[in-house]
């Protein structure tokens, strides 16, 4: 005969050890075990439980014979189960909406797609989602960057309203403050020689540094503001020049030219002249200087010096504009390479120091008499591309030291400016065609007479 099936509160509560008694504190709705059954270790000690270590259970009919009466104590009415609310989620609402994946959204991460159909929805807000569980697809939790496949599911929570931004006062306009002297200002709009919409050149004076440092207060950075005139940007420097070294330099009028003259300097298009006094006379006239340059060791960045193993290229050209004798020359230099102290330590390099750097030529670099002790390196010429097309092409005056140096040596300043490689007119003229012509002839005349001798030796 069946044992009829226990209904609710005909039996044991599940893991209360089957007598009837309430489970252990904190055991109440602890997950299943193995293989789906509540473990034993709840019931007490010497009990026997159904099965293989599992709990009889009672809700299931048997054919085991059922145990008297007398063995077993009454069970206490169990308590009807009631269903849990399910925790709502901030912010999740039961008015959700579907997506099917398209056949071109195909392979693409989550967060791109909504990137392309619900643009709307920042990323944030996808993470968010992700985290709280309330994005899927195809009913699973998804991340933003999972991919996706054509003609899945996405579950997307409703559109969150975003709250209004307040209302932002309009922003005053910045005041222009200017935290120069009216004697700074004037010094500084002095030293202009060229201005436009996008370039700025000044003239700058030997002694005067292009950026501030240790005990240095007045440089051309600082007195930028006075160079700002009526554009809303202030001006920004693009290149250096030594504070003993004097004349022509780039001033950037906007970010936007000054990206683009840097660039200029970095690509080495722009073309820098200088001219120089040195002592004595290099041997060759018109050369290139090729020459590795590094910081040297002990004078804490301040000084450079050769390095042929570990130093960075070097490059600079040199021409003898005129000579006094074998006592001094003027020359122009043009370098091909940006390195810190570069014409200075080549030139010291070659033999030739430039008058008045005591630095790199020592007491050798000053000449007696009515020679001014001060640098003789003056950057006459600065000639890059404009933003806007063209060229920028200035010169700079010299200061009255470098002058009053030329004139009492002798020199002829009209000589100074020699044109740059490619200012010079390569096509060839009447006489050059003249002198190539005479030339050919002369060498086949020689070619023929060796000919002559050849055949009467044989």
């Amino acid at each position: 005969m069946k044992t009829p099936t226990k209904g609710p509160g005909s039996g044991p509560a599940k893991g209360a050890g089957g007598r009837g008694r309430p489970s252990a504190p904190g055991k109440t709705g602890k997950p299943e075990g193995r293989g789906g059954k509540l473990g034993a270790k709840f019931g007490k000690p010497g009990e026997k439980t159904g099965g293989k270590g599992g709990p009889a259970r009672a809700t299931k009919a048997t054919n085991a014979k059922p145990k008297p009466a007398a063995r077993a104590a009454a069970p206490k009415p169990a308590a009807k189960p009631v269903a849990a609310a399910p925790a709502k989620a901030a912010g999740v609402t039961l008015d959700v909406r579907q997506f099917r994946v398209s056949h071109d959204d195909d392979g693409i991460r989550l967060d791109r797609w909504f990137q392309r159909n619900l643009p709307d929805v920042g990323f944030n807000i996808v993470s968010r989602w992700s985290r709280t569980g309330q994005l899927r697809v195809d009913g699973a939790r998804a991340a933003p960057g999972d991919r996706i496949t054509e003609g899945q599911t996405i579950r997307v929570p409703p559109a969150e309203e975003k709250a209004p931004r307040p209302d932002k006062p309009e922003r005053a306009k910045r005041e222009r403050i200017i935290d120069l002297t009216p004697d700074e200002i004037a010094y500084a709009q002095e030293m202009v020689i060229h201005t436009d919409a996008q370039a700025i050149v000044i003239n700058k004076p030997p002694g005067l540094a292009t950026q501030g440092g240790t005990k240095t207060d007045t440089h051309v950075d600082r007195l930028l503001d006075a160079l700002q005139f009526d554009h809303e940007q202030r001006p920004k420097l693009v290149h250096r020049l030594d504070k003993d070294t004097s004349g022509a330099l780039l001033i950037a009028r906007s970010a936007r030219s000054a990206g683009y003259f840097a660039k200029a300097f970095s690509s080495r298009t722009a073309r820098k002249v200088y001219w120089a006094i040195v002592i004595g006379v290099p041997d060759v006239h018109d050369g290139m200087i090729d020459l590795p340059l590094s910081k040297q060791p002990g004078t804490g960045g301040e000084k450079m010096h050769v390095d042929e193993k570990e130093g960075l290229p070097a490059r600079t050209r040199y021409r003898v504009i005129e000579r006094a004798g074998n006592r001094a020359a003027w020359v122009e230099l043009q370098p091909f390479s940006g390195r810190t102290h570069q014409l200075r330590v080549h030139m010291a390099a070659i033999g030739n120091p430039i008058v008045g750097d005591g630095k790199y030529g020592g007491k050798e670099a000053f000449l007696s008499g009515t020679i001014s002790r001060k640098m003789h390196l003056h950057a006459r010429r600065i000639r890059i591309d404009h933003p806007d097309g063209g060229h920028v092409d200035v010169k700079a005056e010299l200061p009255s030291h470098f002058r009053e140096s030329l004139e009492d040596l002798g020199f002829d300043l009209t000589l100074g400016d020699m044109p740059l490689d490619e200012e010079i007119d390569t096509t060839p003229t009447r006489e050059d065609e003249k002198k190539f012509a005479r030339q050919h002839a002369k060498a086949v005349r020689k070619e023929r007479r060796g000919e002559r001798r050849g055949r009467g030796t044989n």
